[in-house]
């Protein structure tokens, strides 16, 4: 069965087939293959959307395009520029800044290519830049939105692990701006090499204007981590909460959105969710196809046989995980796998917070990675190009988060200092 699956997934992408339509085919393969019942695949589709943290998902991509056309995300991306975007390469590392700031008041990494990428996607082209290398750099810096908390895969693994999400979330601060700064660091050195962005600083803004500027922007992080972490709302209503913010400043703060803009930004945030919900909802189908076959535990059993040290543990499950990214979506991964093994990591002595955030990060590079990489799609979408065409401009960046991951790996006080220091541990 699971050769049928991959066989015919292969098949479809081969024949330029939509990555949704080509895992749900490759999943109704496999139930013929099985003898399964058919009204299972339905059932199976709508559990994998049917979760109360998935409702995160469409409120802060409305979130985002609130942001977006409020004008929040741009006064975002002027402070972030008034920061970093006097240099040359100061554009792209403005990118991946911004993406820290947005990712602090979103748990969603699609939510954060549409709204800052239709932003500097556009002004990284206007400043010379290849189309490839943008769209690239926004799907990889769209990635600490679920890394740097709220984080909806954080919020599955500690319901999945039983481990405490505040944990967690406190725990992700320091892998996020471990990867951030590898990445403003590399797109520096390599603007510097290839001579782009030497203009990058044409219409900066002064640090203090920017800040004023940006202030009511800047808030929207405080109210969202504030409540979170003060117990006023969960982090699925958070979602809410950044949606009635961002309404809010965009019409009587700023008054950038008028009433007749409502229509379209719901419309361009349904059919965002609709795609993104309809690849969750057959990655569910064919994650529960392979989870009935008994590969995850047939993985599970294998790298607790064969690799017998904490160290060589790591290394196995950075490994499986990478490859399982590619092919599983992030949260169905993760509520898959997470119960399976969370408990043999806790057998090698090592802290569950932690083994969480090695799996959110190497799972997050699922995002980027063909042929399932969801942040891909979006900054595609947003930038008018076909995958295929940025590939080459994406393994540097994915070699610089894999770096990263090595490091939060084997370095767990990077994770758990800050959670030690929080809870007293």
């Amino acid at each position: 069965m699971t050769t049928a699956m991959l066989a015919t997934m292969v098949l479809c992408f081969a024949l330029s087939v939509s990555v949704a339509v080509s895992i749900g085919l490759s999943a109704l393969v496999g139930m013929q293959a099985s003898n399964a019942h058919m009204l299972i695949s339905v059932k199976e589709m709508f559990n994998a959307i049917n979760k109360f943290p998935l409702a995160a998902i469409p409120f802060f991509i409305l979130a985002g395009n609130l942001m977006e056309t409020g004008g929040i995300s741009r006064r975002l991306v002027e402070f972030a520029k008034s920061i970093v975007g006097g240099v040359q390469g100061g554009l792209p590392m403005t990118c991946v800044l911004t993406c820290m700031i947005f990712a602090a008041v979103s748990g969603s990494s699609v939510a954060t290519t549409f709204a800052i990428g239709a932003i500097l996607i556009p002004a990284l082209i206007k400043h010379g830049y290849p189309t490839s290398y943008a769209a690239a750099l926004q799907a990889t810096s769209a990635e600490l939105g679920v890394i740097i908390p709220p984080s909806i895969p954080m919020i599955l693994y500690g319901v999945s692990a039983e481990v405490s999400i505040g944990e967690l979330f406190i725990a992700g601060f320091g892998p996020g701006i471990l990867i951030g700064g590898a990445l403003m660091l590399f797109v520096w050195i390599w603007c510097k090499w290839k001579g782009w962005g030497k203009d990058d600083g044409d219409g900066r803004l002064p640090f203090g204007r920017a800040f004023l500027q940006a202030g009511w922007a800047l808030l929207m992080p405080v109210i969202i981590l504030g409540g979170i972490y003060g117990g006023v709302f969960t982090p699925t209503e958070a979602s809410a909460v950044a949606v009635f913010y961002a309404l809010v400043v965009g019409v009587f703060v700023y008054r950038e959105i008028r009433l007749t803009d409502l229509y379209a930004i719901l419309r361009k945030s349904v059919i965002s969710s609709a795609v993104i919900m309809f690849i969750i909802a057959n990655a569910g189908l064919f994650a529960f196809l392979i989870t009935r076959a008994g590969v995850p535990e047939a993985i599970g059993r294998y790298l607790e046989s064969v690799l017998q040290s904490p160290a060589m543990f790591l290394l196995g499950v950075n490994l499986a995980l990478f490859v399982i990214g590619m092919f599983i979506e992030t949260s169905a991964s993760i509520i898959v796998l997470a119960p399976i093994l969370a408990p043999v990591a806790q057998h090698f002595g090592i802290d569950p917070v932690h083994f969480g955030l090695i799996m959110v990060v190497n799972l997050a590079l699922g995002m980027i990675t063909p042929p399932f990489g969801v942040n891909l799609f979006a900054a595609c979408t947003v930038a008018k190009i076909s995958l295929d065409r940025i590939i080459t401009q994406l393994i540097p960046f994915v070699l610089v988060v894999l770096a990263c991951l090595m490091v939060i790996t084997y370095v767990p006080q990077l994770s758990l200092g800050l959670r030690d220091l929080v809870y007293a541990k």
